[in-house]
This record gives C-alpha cells, structure tokens and sequence, in this order.
C-alpha cells in the first residue's frame, strides 16, 4: 500500500515511524514534513490545508490510504474533500470534528448527554462576560471557542487577569475568528489525564492512559503549550478509573455523536481531569495529541495500519489491540521564547548519538544536510523502560546531549 499522512510535527514523525514496520506498507509520504520524516517517509511540499493540491497528488501517485492527524484540516473538512474525490482517508468528517472545533458546541454536547464536566457559561460579547465574572467564584477558566493550536485556556486567579484575557480576545484579536466565543467554567482541581483512543463510530477502543504537562515551565507555571512532554501509562488512571471512563464518558460520548448525525470515525482525544467526585472531561480533541502520540505508539505491539483500517471498515469490534507493559517518558526540547516569539534556524546537535531514545523532530528542516529548528516545539525525546524512573533517567540522560540555539525544556515531565 501506498500510505500519505499529512502533516510536518512530532506525531506525523511517530505516525510515519510506526506505520513503517509494516509489512502491509510499500511507501509513506508526508506532506509537507520535516528533518525528521524524511528519514522514513518521503516528504511531500504541499501544505496541510492545500486540500486540492492533496488530492491532486493523491490521485496522481495512486495513494490508497491518507490519514490526517492535524485539528485545522479535519475541522475544515479535508474528510469530506478526500472522500467527494473518491480517495480512502482515516479521520472524522467535518460534522464530527466540530466536537473539537467549537467549545461552545461540546459543553452543550456533555450536558446534553449527561456527560460529567465542569460548570461554565458562553458569550459572544465583552460585555457580558465581563459582567458574569464579577460574581464568578476564582479561580476559573476562560477558552476560546475555536482552534488555538493548544493555546487558547486561560486559567484566571485574580478579576484583573480575566478582563485583561477577556480584552485580548475580544478587542486585541489575539486568537482572531476563535475567540469571537468563549466558554468561562468552573476551575477544576485533580489529576489530568490524556486518553487517546480508535473509534469506528459505534467501537471505541481506549490507548493507555498519559500524563500530559501543558505549561511552559518547571512547576506547572507559566503560559499554556501544546504539551511540554508526556508520562505514560498515568498511575492514576487505574482500571477502575477506566472503567467509570468507558461507561460515564466514552461510550456516552460516541453514543451521542452517532446519534447527532456526527458519526465519528478516527482517534479520538479525552482530556479528563480525575477529581475527588469523579472524573469530569475538560475537552475533546478530534485527533492524537501531541506529544501524546509521541509516548504511545512506541508502545503499541499491534500493526498500526491494520487497526487504521479496521476503524474504517468498522470491524475495530474484531480487533486485539496489544501494548508493551512498559513505561514511556516524553520531553520536548523547545525554542526558547515558546510559545510566544522565538526565532528558528538554528543547527541542532547531537542527534546521531541518543543511546537508542527515539527522537520525533516536531519543528525541524533539513537545509543543506544540516538539520535546523523550524518551530516552537522541535523534538521529542522519547525513552521506554520497565518502569517510570528508568524511562525518565533515560530521556533525560539523551536529551543532555543534544543543543541548539536558545534550547529549553522542562526538568520535571513525569514528576506527578
């Protein structure tokens, strides 16, 4: 099979990676890419929301399979583009992913179907959500209504910092057409928890539990990211954890979106906060996170691509979807001013000599047989062990030896 993913960060480079040890696959693309996949797929210059420029190459080179990981091209429909040309792809369609491309639609969509998740209230105005965060308990949490590539929560401790938030959405167009909306809820205290999982639209099949650290910097401080790395499995995602998960959350989730009129095919993401009166969801993405990805599919002992095509023949019900019992440590080694500005370019060193860590190049280019950063988030260095302290050890030990210009990362993924 001829195999096209689309995409240029840290999952696709995973995705690539994973998919290449199948037997199934005689070719990957990736489009556009980045220093990293070209070392296992061919990289293709065409960009992620050039949907006919896609499906022009996909028809050309005969491509019997794309898969799309990326938020931006599924909520803008690239499913239904793909599939109006006649061409197999494995991701949601853009009804289905409007559970992550509107906030205001997926907390109506967890109170509708009784799915436990934090208080809140929505506006489209400045005014009024001024005026509602006057008597707002603190502190609370302000989202914008769109995509903001992971950036777009806002936890407010003090009145000042809300309407400061506030004013950047909705006078400053921090966050443009996304913030024309907001949801503002209730502060949730507990244990976060990712948990990616393959659907077929009826079966849903959970990956093992991740531990995510979303802010910038040691301690949990500092501005919201993507993700600054990864832990998995999550010791606090035990089985019975798992279990209140599949029949309050998951099942209800899929469940309600076939019966919405959204089926939902593709891999699906729980970002679930574990508190003292139960797990409660703080948001559904419509894709793998990243650097989720990253730490799981090293993991992952079943062929990829036939779960991949399971989901879309809706026979996932029929599958047996293996995982290593091993632990996984994911950092991210970033620009320094990430995530606002920063500058790329730099060469980076050292990636020849990681002692058997993988490293998936998020934001990187080959120029000229150099590989440079070329993104806010631009490796995950990712190491797998017996058990969690060894796996941190060891990312830790490999991320040591690399450098580049103004690198930063965090020194404390997987302490929780």
């Amino acid at each position: 099979m001829k195999i096209l993913v689309v995409g240029g960060g840290g999952r696709e480079h995973a995705i690539c990676w994973a998919l290449a040890k199948s037997p199934k696959i005689q070719q990957i693309y990736c489009a556009p890419g980045n220093g990293g996949t070209a070392q296992v797929a061919q990289n293709i210059p065409i960009v992620n929301t050039d949907f006919d420029g896609l499906i022009k190459f996909a028809k050309e080179t005969a491509i019997d399979l794309t898969i799309c990981p990326m938020d931006d091209p599924l909520v803008a429909g690239i499913v239904d583009a793909f599939q109006a040309a006649g061409l197999r792809i494995f991701g949601p369609t853009k009804a289905a992913a409007h559970i992550e491309g509107s906030k205001v639609y997926a907390k109506a969509f967890m109170q509708k179907y009784g799915i436990p998740t934090a208080e809140y209230a929505a506006f489209d105005s400045l005014a009024e959500a001024n005026e509602y965060i006057t008597g707002a308990k603190l502190p609370f949490v302000i989202k914008t209504d769109g995509l903001a590539a992971g950036k777009g929560v806002i936890i407010c401790h003090t009145l000042d910092e809300a309407r400061q938030a506030l004013h950047e959405i909705f006078v400053d167009g921090r966050f443009g057409a996304s913030g024309q909306q907001v949801v503002i809820e209730e502060f949730l205290t507990g244990v976060e928890c990712s948990v990616l999982a393959f659907c077929d639209g009826r079966t849903i099949v959970p990956m093992p539990g991740a531990k995510d650290h979303k802010a910038a910097y040691d301690g949990d401080t500092g501005p919201n990211t993507g993700g600054m790395g990864v832990l998995a499995p999550n010791p606090y995602y035990t089985e019975r954890i798992a279990k209140e998960c599949m029949e309050k959350l998951f099942i209800p989730t899929i469940d309600g979106l076939r019966a919405e009129g959204r089926e939902f095919v593709g891999v699906m993401f729980f970002g679930l906060m574990i508190t003292a009166d139960g797990v409660k969801m703080l948001e559904y993405n419509c894709r793998p996170g990243d650097p989720e990805t990253q730490a799981l599919l090293p993991l992952l002992e079943t062929d990829l691509l036939d779960i991949i095509l399971a989901c879309m023949d809706k026979k996932l019900d029929t599958m047996d979807v293996n995982w290593k019992n091993n632990a996984v440590c994911c950092v991210i080694a970033a620009s320094g001013g990430y995530p606002g500005n920063y500058q790329t370019g730099y060469p980076i060193s050292g990636l020849g000599s990681t002692g058997g860590v993988l490293i998936f190049h998020s934001g990187t280019k080959a120029v000229d047989g150099n590989v440079v950063t070329n993104g806010g988030r631009v490796l995950s260095v990712v190491a797998t062990a017996d058990f969690a302290p060894a796996a941190r050890s060891a990312a830790y030990n490999a991320m040591a030896g690399l450098n580049f210009r103004d690198m930063y990362y965090r020194k404390d993924i997987g302490d929780i």
